[in-house]
């Protein structure tokens, strides 16, 4: 008995289709990871070290004490609000700049997932229920009302 074997070129055509499918579901894992909300730990430091500069450097031309900044931005690291502080204030010194007076509150610090029970509001019925139904609360009449004489199209 003579045994089949296939030439190698049949091998490699075979691991051609094989290597193109792995390199396209290999080229799309950082889309997947986009997807899935996983981020690499060196792009997320690099994202927030920009942030803190670019904050820090808001907060000096805010006129912010630095102080104040890490306490309103308690979620991002201080070394690089730091260092956005210090480049800006350097900047304002050199080409003289006045600060500018923020116009809007500072941010609120980012949900961490958890979330708070909310507090129960008084109930409105229980207030209702302590004052008796016969009474309401006395309005005041408005200014002048007792200068104005009576209208005619009143009836007596």
């Amino acid at each position: 008995m003579t045994q089949r074997t296939s030439p190698s070129w049949h091998r490699f055509i075979f691991a051609i289709p094989v290597l193109i499918g792995l390199s396209g579901v290999l080229s799309g894992c950082d889309q997947v990871q986009q997807k899935l909300g996983i981020e690499d730990s060196a792009a997320k430091a690099a994202r927030s070290e920009a942030e803190g500069k670019a904050v820090g450097s808001a907060c000096r031309q805010s006129g912010r004490a630095i102080e104040d900044c890490y306490s309103i931005y308690s979620w991002l690291p201080k070394a690089p609000i730091f260092e956005g502080w210090r480049d800006m204030d350097a900047y304002m010194r050199e080409n003289k700049l006045e600060t500018i007076t923020p116009q809007l509150p500072p941010p609120s610090p980012p949900e961490t997932g958890k979330k708070k029970k909310p507090k129960p509001a008084p109930d409105a019925e229980a207030a209702t229920a302590a004052a008796p139904a016969g009474d309401k609360p006395a309005e005041k009449p408005a200014e002048g009302a007792a200068d104005k004489a009576p209208v005619a199209s009143e009836k007596r």
